[in-house]
């Protein structure tokens, strides 16, 4: 799906930053960082325009939080069953400990965890560090 047809299908308006930014996701082999978007964008989007097109793309479902080790965030493109407040990636992710690759392993899925009476899921992440197969 093209980026324009992406941003239509969430009721998105069509602006330059969007486009690029949303590009930069569908071209992209591994997660990225907000400086990321910074550096390999071709225009000269300020933080600010940056941080709420990523917080609109998590909140409409179309990219999804990872954690890592340092308590920063990275984004990766959702699969097509996420929607507006209801992400389904449910898979786990891969940092490569050589290239710093960020992986989404859709195969490989979060085990369901049961919970101690009082407590509410809201998401689960499982982060796996090692290497990759580009760098063994």
């Amino acid at each position: 799906m093209a980026t324009t047809d992406i941003l239509k299908h969430n009721g998105l308006s069509i602006t330059e930053s969007r486009k690029q930014i949303l590009e930069l996701f569908v071209n992209s082999k591994g997660a990225l960082a907000h400086a990321d978007i910074e550096k390999r964008s071709s225009a000269a989007f300020d933080r600010v325009t940056i941080y709420r097109t990523l917080q609109t793309f998590v909140e409409k479902g179309i990219i999804h939080t990872i954690p890592t080790v340092d308590n920063s965030v990275l984004y990766a493109l959702c699969k097509d069953e996420c929607k507006e407040g209801h992400h389904h990636d449910n898979h786990v992710h891969f940092i490569c400990d050589n290239c710093i690759t960020t992986y989404c392993l859709d195969s490989v899925t979060i085990p369901p965890v049961s919970l101690p009476e009082g407590f509410i899921k809201k998401q689960s992440d499982v982060v796996i560090s090692g290497i990759c197969r580009n760098c063994r």
